[in-house]
């Protein structure tokens, strides 16, 4: 089993295609923000509440024009950005459907021409009415980011080698950084975020999908997938051999095997059996639970919000401080993508969370008592940095590959589209509720992303299992063994999975599935 952990070429190439979906989607998430002023002046100008004439006065974006925004303008403004969480809670429900249809290569082939086209929309922007052209561009991207934001970590999470399975997982959410971070630095105004190359800036969200569908060809399929879903032994063994080098793989076929046939007791389930049935309930929560600890540790606030402090700070140039964030993001998710196979999950998540809390309430100090002491911003911006590391440490990443190792292949598919539309869903409510917390809370915001972090790292703390190391049946047995001894009837010899333990069990899901 040994020579069969080495990382191999084909590996090598079969994450780096994948990732390039997560990239995508983090070049979607950030690339709205610089242009905001430019895209609006257009907006304003089609809608014909602006005068036609061109934005000479505005070369350097400030000065002059702090006239109000018109009001529609604002509307098509805030739709354009959130037009993408509701895409990606759509589809999000689609990634088990569309990973099982063909396969997952085949499935993140099929779901790049969304990508092309939403990028050929955004480029095509100034050509016909800019609000309409964006905003159907970025409800299409959103719909392709909740796609492969879930199909890049379940493939990912079926072709990673045991031991390097949480630094393979954590390249999901380094590509994201590193897209938010590129289209940052594009979308300084004299790169591309200015009057006339903006549709280029947005339409360039679709340019990775070309490089991805050239490279998944050569990608092995899943032979989780080729074996445990299909069947197709001697296809699965190839796929191994592709993935790992030449090895004996009958260690890995005979671990399919076991949970190919703990698969078939269990059938295929459906998100509406898998929220009712009781079976994988604890499991459920747990990843539900870690997705909202992301969204709402308030780490898009920070984003949102960041700008505005080094304003306050007295930062003269506020996008590059933001831009240090991202950069920050980016070299700590590294760190994370190190230590999450030796540190382990649990633990990880717990030194972000609580270290976030920490933060949050410097954060809310600093803010708070700015106007009284001028070393106070410092604080606040010390806090801010900070507050990114922890995030990239722990919850930023582990929860997208996590809930992969949570489920058995019989509910994975299920679970991670749960899972995904509660992450997009959550981004949509704090990307539309903050402003209006954040008028009424004023320098207090923070405190209430103090509280929720506090909550979820007790939660971690007490529900949340180590599964660094273990097979996927070996985490099911964890969950297993909770279960059983919850009711404290069952004798502990059912927690292996066999027997009587397995019969009352699939008994148990007959009758979820019928209620």
């Amino acid at each position: 089993m040994e020579s069969g952990k080495q990382l191999t070429g084909t590996l090598a190439l079969a994450v780096f295609s994948a990732v390039l979906g997560s990239l995508q989607y983090g070049y979607s998430l950030g690339v709205i923000n610089a242009p905001q002023k430019v895209i609006e002046q257009h907006y304003g100008r089609s809608l014909g509440v602006l005068p036609e004439e061109p934005l000479l006065l505005s070369e350097n974006g400030t000065g002059t024009e702090k006239q109000e925004v018109h009001p529609s303008v604002v509307m098509y403004w805030s739709l354009s950005v959130s037009i993408f969480s509701i895409g990606g809670v759509v589809s999000s429900f689609l990634v088990g459907f569309i990973g099982d249809l063909r396969g997952r290569v085949k499935g993140m082939l099929m779901v790049n021409v969304l990508a092309v086209v939403a990028g050929l929309l955004m480029v095509m922007a100034k050509m016909w009415k800019p609000h309409v052209m964006v905003i159907a561009g970025r409800c299409v991207m959103g719909f392709y980011c909740g796609l492969s934001s879930g199909l890049v970590p379940m493939y990912i999470g079926e072709i990673a080698p045991m031991a390097y399975r949480g630094a393979l997982g954590t390249l999901h959410q380094l590509a994201i950084v590193t897209g938010i971070l590129l289209s940052q630095v594009l979308g300084l105004e004299f790169l591309l975020g200015n009057d006339y190359y903006w549709p280029l800036l947005l339409g360039l969200s679709g340019a990775p999908a070309v490089l991805q569908s050239l490279l998944l060809p050569l990608c092995p399929e899943s032979p989780r997938y080729l074996y445990i879903k299909r069947g197709m032994v001697e296809e699965a063994k190839k796929s191994l051999r592709h993935l790992k080098g030449e090895y004996d793989p009958s260690a890995d076929l005979e671990e399919m095997r076991r949970e190919k046939e703990e698969v078939e007791k269990e059938a295929q389930v459906s998100i509406a059996v898998l929220v009712r049935s009781s079976l994988y309930r604890q499991q459920l929560f747990v990843a539900l639970m870690m997705h909202l600890s992301q969204q709402l540790s308030g780490i898009n606030a920070i984003f949102y919000y960041s700008t505005a402090i080094f304003e306050r700070a007295g930062v003269t140039q506020p996008v590059y401080a933001t831009i240090g964030v991202g950069v920050i993001n980016t070299v700590f998710t590294m760190v994370s993508v190190a230590l999450v196979d030796r540190a382990g999950r649990r633990t990880l998540t717990l030194i972000g969370l609580g270290g976030m809390c920490i933060c949050a309430v410097a954060m809310t100090v600093g803010l708070v008592y700015l106007s009284v002491y001028s070393w106070m911003s410092y604080v606040s911006m010390l806090a801010i940095f900070l507050f990114v590391c922890f995030f990239e440490i722990g919850p930023g990443p582990i929860p997208w590959f996590i809930v992969a190792e949570l489920f058995s292949q019989g509910p994975r598919p299920a679970a991670i589209a749960l899972a995904g539309c509660t992450n997009w869903t959550s981004n949509f409510i704090i990307g539309m509720t903050f402003p209006y917390v954040e008028a009424l809370c004023g320098s207090y915001v923070f405190t209430l992303f103090a509280v929720l972090l506090f909550g979820f790292t007790v939660f971690t703390y007490l529900r949340v299992p180590e599964t660094k190391g273990k097979t996927f049946e070996e985490i099911a047995a964890v969950f297993k063994k909770g279960r059983n001894q919850t009711p404290g009837t069952r004798k502990t010899g059912t927690e292996t999975g066999t027997g009587t333990g397995t019969s009352t069990e699939l008994e148990q899901l007959k009758s979820d599935s019928h209620a």
